[in-house]
């Protein structure tokens, strides 16, 4: 008998069948990937598991006994435990307060602190990590974070641990630590619910697979019987093909920008380079080198930065954001839910938010413009959403990234930076995003394309500036592209060498 089993689960949210029907078994102490396109209904059908949600329908038997975790705290009173892609923790309060939040040891009435500190101590020795107990969460790495959420699973012995897209935003480092972590909780007879878009994490952690596409099963079966193509096309239902930039068949144009002697105090240090129209210019580097910090100093977000930005010849005033508008430069940030979208706004209001300048007379928003705005992006974009009047929050990452970049499409900046375009980004989904920026590029916007996949800013770039540091440690062109070579700069082992 399998340890979990699901039967016809179907969930609905307004205008959306998240889950239609879904069934299928999970062994006991296994890592089962769960997979699909943004919007297949993955986090949707671990949250149901967790308590988050409620499903419509349907019914999950766990050792036979049928089981209804209606809330979270119901989860885990069955020992249903998961692990967010973002922070699920109170972050004013300290890692102690935090993982005894549940069940806070208490004293002739008043809160023991010293237990409390204990008992938060016991809980991360259990997984061998020394994070100290008295630090706010707002202080942790996202790995640390995702660890002190482990801690608090086996904290309430948990059975079953959901992991909805664990290593989006970790680094090697912290990604193999989570994984030395899985290997003992797997150890222990825990089960792992694996929601992941990576495919080589799949198939070096995971035993069996389950492809969701449109709310719907499609396959579930072992990992050792499947390949990397294989999933792909039960993903989204078609062979999906590398994509070959076509803007690198064209001559770049003149010199849109241009970047002098860039520093900001303890972020980078003499950073220059320069971005012609019809090119993009990847940028590559571990977490911590700088990328991002460069991105926001160019935009004129950093108020400590000195150096110099042209557009055009013309140098900007620094530290200013309007200038950087003005001037035709658009940011699409890392974070796409905190910095890149107001996800209480719906999709026509994102999109038009970056121009509602030209789109207000006498103060009010002309709404037919705004509308016919909207629409020609969600279309030209193919953004997956019941209508354009369908509140952000509730649409898939690869829709949300796909709204957030139709904003500055709207502006028509002649210059993009984009910051890890396809993050937590389904396999379909990435292929329309880079065939965007490449025919973005063909159009002759100047792109500057931040990435921690290497395959992927190999793939899009005419040249990469590797970071290592807060510095610049070299600069590729396309001819020389290769991952070894990056991973040397990005590492600095030819310094080292030298």
């Amino acid at each position: 008998m399998a340890f979990l089993a699901f039967k016809n689960i179907s969930k609905r949210f307004p205008g959306v069948h998240a889950l239609d029907g879904v069934s299928f078994e999970v062994e006991r102490g296994s890592c089962h990937a769960l997979m699909g396109e943004n919007g297949a209904g993955k986090s949707t059908f671990g949250k149901i598991l967790a308590g988050v949600y409620t499903a419509d329908e349907g019914e999950i038997l766990m050792d036979g006994q049928t089981i209804c975790p209606a809330s979270p705290l119901a989860a885990r009173e069955l020992g249903i435990a998961m692990v967010h892609q973002e922070l699920a923790f109170c972050p004013n309060l300290t890692v102690a307060e935090n993982l005894c939040l549940g069940d806070l040891p208490r004293r002739a009435g008043w809160l023991d602190r010293r237990r409390m500190r204990e008992q938060a101590r016991a809980m991360l020795v259990e997984i061998d990590t020394g994070i100290n107990v008295d630090l706010p969460m707002s202080s942790l790495s996202t790995g640390q974070e995702q660890i002190v959420q482990i801690a608090a699973a086996l904290g309430i012995n948990a059975k079953v641990i959901v992991m909805d897209e664990p290593t989006s935003s970790l680094s090697v480092s912290e990604s193999e630590n989570l994984f030395r972590l899985m290997g003992l909780l797997r150890q222990r007879g825990i089960t792992i619910i694996y929601v992941s878009h990576r495919m080589e994490e799949i198939f070096r952690l995971c035993d069996g697979i389950t492809v969701l596409r449109d709310g719907r099963h499609i396959i579930t079966e072992r990992v050792a019987d499947s390949n990397s193509n294989r999933v792909v096309e039960q993903m989204v239902g078609r062979e999906v093909k590398v994509y070959t930039s076509k803007h690198l068949e064209q001559t770049p144009g003149e010199e849109l920008l241009r970047v002098e002697n860039l520093s900001s105090p303890g972020k980078f240090q003499n950073i220059s380079f320069s971005l012609r129209a019809g090119e993009i210019l990847g940028f590559a580097g571990l977490v911590g080198a700088g990328r991002s910090e460069v991105a926001q100093a160019v935009f004129g977000l950093d108020h400590a930065a000195t150096g110099k930005v042209f557009v055009r010849g013309k140098e900007l005033p620094p530290h200013s954001v309007l200038a950087a508008l003005g001037a035709g430069i658009g940011l699409l940030p890392e974070d796409r839910k905190r910095l890149g979208l107001v996800l209480g706004m719906n999709c026509r209001e994102n999109i038009s938010l970056s121009i509602l300048e030209r789109l207000c007379r006498l103060g009010f928003v002309r709404r037919g413009e705004e509308c016919t705005l909207a629409k020609r992006y969600v279309e030209r974009l193919r953004v997956k959403t019941p209508s354009m009047e369908s509140t952000v929050a509730g649409l898939s990452g690869g829709n949300q990234q796909k709204i957030a970049l139709a904003k500055w499409l709207a502006r028509e900046c002649g210059i993009l930076i984009v910051d890890e375009p396809t993050r937590g980004v389904d396999v379909g989904a990435k292929a329309e995003i880079h065939h965007l920026l490449d025919e973005l590029a063909c159009e002759g916007l100047a792109l500057l394309v931040i990435s921690s996949e290497l395959p992927e800013v190999m793939n899009l770039s005419r040249r990469i500036v590797v970071m290592r540091g807060g510095r610049i440690a070299g600069e590729l062109g396309r001819a020389d592209f290769s991952q070894t070579a990056l991973v040397r700069l990005m590492a600095g082992i030819q310094a080292e060498a030298a």
